[in-house]
């Protein structure tokens, strides 16, 4: 089964970035190659979290879409503040559990939500 891991960056891990960034990608990329290398890492991508302000477009209840500065959800409430969607990972394990086992082991402070990837019939 395909599981998208979606990561979450935490004030913890943004900390932790900006104190020794070099380090923080060494634990991060040690573990996404541990996941390829064990044939469970099917893709991913990291987005833009500094520089550059996300936009949300919604559309209005007369159909126009209605343009905003910012991420379509202000952040939620954490223990250390407010989480920033970071980027994913897509996943093949043979089942949820073994995709939370997955998450789990990821060893930076981020949240990571997990999420069936939609099978096309």
């Amino acid at each position: 089964m395909r599981f998208a891991l979606v990561i979450f960056e935490t004030d913890e891990s943004r900390r932790r970035i900006q104190a020794d960034r070099a380090a923080y990608r060494k634990e991060y990329e040690g573990w996404i190659g541990g996941l390829a290398a064990a044939g469970k890492l099917v893709g991913g991508e990291a987005l833009e979290t500094e520089r550059v302000r996300p936009a949300t477009v919604r559309t209005a209840a007369d159909g126009t879409p209605v343009v905003t500065d910012g991420p379509a959800h202000a952040g939620e409430e954490t223990l250390g503040g407010e989480e920033t969607l970071g980027g994913w990972f897509v996943i093949e394990v043979a089942d949820r559990e073994e995709a939370v086992e997955v998450a789990r082991s990821l060893p930076t402070p981020e949240t990571v939500e997990i999420r069936p990837v939609l099978e096309s019939a």
